[in-house]
């Protein structure tokens, strides 16, 4: 079972805390955060189910989506648009 996974992304001086949860009580779906200092900066939810269909393993499959999120939030923080 994955359940989530955090990150430390260090930008421009900062350290950004992303957060990613897999929400058991609403079906395929993941839950991003990113903090500062504690402070949330950014909340999201994404279906997941596109990228299980007929994937061999589940879990992998939510995991290497968790992972691609993860890299994608890195990049808009990198490019300022969360901040």
């Amino acid at each position: 079972m994955v359940t989530g996974s955090n990150r430390v992304f260090e930008h421009a001086g900062r350290e950004f805390h992303i957060q990613v949860e897999d929400l058991a009580s609403t079906p395929d779906t993941i839950e991003v955060r990113v903090y500062d200092k504690g402070a949330v900066l950014f909340v999201k939810r994404l279906s997941y189910a596109e990228a299980v269909a007929g994937a061999e393993s589940r879990e992998n499959a939510i995991r290497a989506f968790m992972e691609k999120t993860t890299q994608t939030i890195s990049a808009a923080i990198a490019k300022g648009k969360i901040s």
